[in-house]
């Protein structure tokens, strides 16, 4: 019986502790997990709206730059032991956030557009719907 205890899913606080190792007990207790997860002994589950407000707090709060906080999340994100739904996805959309002036949910539904049909009233979204598609698979694993 596979026990979907062996997955760990985490939210955006777990995420910020480990990149910004700003509170050196719960950076430790991230490291942990995360050292887990990037050898194989644990699997990680990170969800669209951990991520989206992962880039929320780095770009808003802290000030991240957007094409940091794109390279550093796809690069969590390809790491063995971290999973998602849609990871393909997900970097299409933050390479899209690193390059366009959109919210990050947004670059998200341009990068869904790749799949499927998409309404928006957002002049932006539809724009971005309309360019060339990414899914160049060149991000995952």
């Amino acid at each position: 019986m596979n026990s979907q205890k062996s997955v760990t899913i985490i939210d955006a606080n777990v995420v910020l502790r480990y990149l910004l190792r700003d509170h050196e007990e719960f950076y430790r207790e991230a490291e942990t997990l995360f050292d887990q997860a990037f050898s194989g002994k644990k699997k990680v589950f990170m969800n669209d709206a951990v991520i989206a407000e992962v880039v929320y707090v780095l770009s808003g709060f802290y000030k991240v730059n957007r094409q940091e906080t794109a390279r550093v999340l796809i690069e969590l994100l390809k790491a063995k032991g971290i999973s998602a739904v849609d990871k393909d996805v997900l970097f299409d959309a933050l390479k899209i956030f690193a390059e366009k002036n959109l919210d990050f949910v947004d670059c998200l539904i341009c990068a869904y557009g790749n799949r499927y049909q998409v309404m928006s009233f957002d002049r932006k979204v539809r724009k971005c719907v309309k360019e060339a598609p990414l899914s160049s698979g060149c991000c995952s694993k």
